[in-house]
This record gives structure tokens, C-alpha cells and sequence, in this order.
């Protein structure tokens, strides 16, 4: 991750900021990220992070990612333009009443979670009259996390969904549209109810089956945990790496989308069954079917710029740096 890191504390490009002050709560990952991009681009006049933990802040605060650091939110939010909280989906709404008090007129709070509905129920009763609440989710990351973790290309053509709610102010969802695009990011627009749907399919779901997997062959006794090491072929590797995504955040993502999770499991299940027919009655036909129709897919991910059509997914091999 180091080369992502070069030139991220060059000069801001010239122009007017395009928010005042910036606070960002929470600074793993994506918090960090933001504050590398926000930097580099120049989007902020200056940056204001908060992290419960002592730890993470001394972290940041050595690798210079705010203007300020420290673990009350409530003072990094005061005063702010754009507050983005950068916590567990299961927090918003105990650091929404955190930081209610501080917020001035005008101001955005939005967020980064991976569910739209739960956040917009757990913030909306927090925040003051004249603040508006904008809640996205960019759709990228990594498996590894902490403030070290971030960079600041992390959200370059990627996608950012913003889930407004009913009556939200249009000036206020502009500002962090243009935000987004200014970190890099493609920005698309729909409710979080919506939002909520099409994630459970892409991205939550994926997400339950690899953790199920991975437990999976942990727990089988005819094999050994060594040789599940040994011997994981690109299929469980990848696998792997979605399963050690951040378990405080999965936990949360699971609970507060729950009735997606559940109708997307249902559909799985249902799917999968079928699959176990064909295999058992040996129905090539309807195998040969789904494969080329899930190939399909994945060449479309591919030519959307979503994801690398290298050989084995892009990853480095010992013999390429001498190619």
C-alpha cells in the first residue's frame, strides 16, 4: 500500500476550497482516505478528525492527516461545513447525539456506511433544525483498515452513492456530489431504501457466503487447518480476503440491514438448491447455462473499469518485476 502514498502531501491545487472546515469522524480506511484526498485536491480550507481511540489519533496525528486530532467529536465537528462520520453502521446514532449540540446552521453531516435506512433513522431524530443530513457510501475499500491503511486514490473511478431523504435540501446534496467527484469518485444518486436492496445483492450477501466459507473449512475435521493454508487455490484465497474484512463493521452492516440480508438469502438459497439438482442429476445443460450467463457478468465488471482483467486478479507475482 506504501506506493499509493506518494506525493499525497504535495501542494493543493489552486482555487477556492470547496467546504471551510471538514470534520471527519471515525479514521480508519475510508477516514483516512478522505482526509488524504480532501488534502491533495484541495477541497477543504482544513481538516478536523476525531477517533475514540487514543491510539488511532496518535496514529493520524503523526502521519498528518487533519489540522487538528484529538477523541472528542463534538470539538471537531464545531464549527464544521461537512461532517462526515466515518463509524460503524451500529454507532451513528450514539455519535449523531454526540456531536447534535456542536453543529451550526448549514451545515452537512453525512456518512460512509455500507446501509442507508438505519443511518437515516439513527441520525435524523439527533440533528438540529438547519442542519441537513446527506447520508453515501463510496463502494470501495480494502480488507485492511486503521489510519495507516488509507490513500488517497482509494476512490478514483469508483463508485459514491448518495441516499438523500424525502425533503432534503438540493444545495446541501450538490455540495457533496461535487465533493466526491472532486476525490475521484463516480457519484450516483438514489434512495436509501433503494441503496439498501441493491447492496444486500452486491455486496452484503457476497460478503455472508465468504465468512460462511472460510468458517466452513475451518471447522471441517477431515481436513487440517494446514492444509487449508497450504493448498488454497485462487477460489478460497479470494475468498479469504473479503472474510477479513473488518468484523465490527460486518456485524453492524448485517444487523441494520436485516430484511434485505434475509430476502437475499432466501433467493440464494432457493438458487442454490436448483444447483444442487442439476449436479446431483448430472444436468450438464442447465450448468453450461449458468456459467456463461455469470461470465457474462463478470466480463461486463470488467469493461465497466470496476475491476482488472489481469491475469489473476491483477495480483503481483515475483516474476513481473523482472518482466
Amino acid at each position: 500500500m506504501g506506493s499509493h502514498r506518494v506525493d499525497e502531501t504535495a501542494a493543493a491545487p489552486a482555487g477556492a476550497p470547496m467546504v471551510g472546515r471538514l470534520a471527519i469522524i471515525g479514521i480508519g480506511l475510508i477516514g483516512s482516505s478522505i482526509a488524504r484526498a480532501a488534502r491533495q485536491h484541495g477541497l477543504a480550507s482544513s481538516i478536523a478528525i476525531a477517533d475514540a481511540s487514543p491510539a488511532a489519533m496518535a496514529e493520524a496525528s503523526r502521519l498528518g492527516l487533519g489540522d487538528s486530532c484529538g477523541t472528542d467529536a463534538a470539538e471537531a465537528a464545531t464549527d464544521a461545513d461537512l461532517v462526515i462520520l466515518c463509524v460503524p453502521v451500529g454507532a451513528m446514532g450514539q455519535v449523531g447525539a454526540a456531536i447534535a449540540g456542536a453543529l451550526k446552521p448549514g451545515a452537512i453531516v453525512s456518512d460512509v456506511g455500507s446501509v442507508k435506512g438505519s443511518v437515516v433513522a439513527q441520525l435524523g431524530p439527533h440533528l438540529p433544525e438547519g442542519v441537513h443530513l446527506v447520508p453515501a457510501h463510496p463502494v470501495a475499500g480494502t480488507e485492511n483498515s486503521g489510519p495507516g491503511a488509507g490513500f488517497a486514490s482509494l476512490f478514483h473511478n469508483r463508485w459514491c452513492i448518495i441516499t438523500p431523504p424525502e425533503g432534503a435540501d438540493p444545495q446541501a446534496v450538490e455540495t457533496l456530489r461535487a465533493f466526491w467527484a472532486g476525490m475521484g469518485a463516480n457519484v450516483e444518486t438514489m434512495s436509501p431504501e433503494r441503496h439498501d436492496l441493491v447492496l444486500a445483492v452486491t455486496s452484503h450477501l457476497p460478503h455472508l457466503i465468504a465468512y460462511n466459507i472460510v468458517g466452513t473449512a475451518a471447522d471441517l475435521e477431515q481436513v487440517t487447518r494446514s492444509e487449508v493454508i497450504k493448498f488454497s487455490a485462487g477460489g478460497f484465497r479470494d475468498f479469504t480476503r473479503i472474510a477479513a474484512s473488518d468484523p465490527t463493521m460486518w456485524r453492524d452492516i448485517f444487523l441494520n440491514n436485516k430484511d434485505a440480508v434475509l430476502e437475499m438469502i432466501g433467493r440464494f438459497n432457493e438458487d442454490l438448491a436448483a444447483l444442487a439438482r442439476a449436479i446431483r442429476w448430472g444436468d450438464g445443460d442447465a450448468l453450461f447455462e449458468l456459467f456463461t450467463r455469470t461470465r457474462a457478468i463478470r466480463r461486463g465488471i470488467i469493461d465497466s473499469g470496476q475491476e482488472t482483467a489481469e491475469a489473476d486478479f491483477g495480483r503481483r507475482h515475483d516474476d513481473d518485476a523482472t518482466a
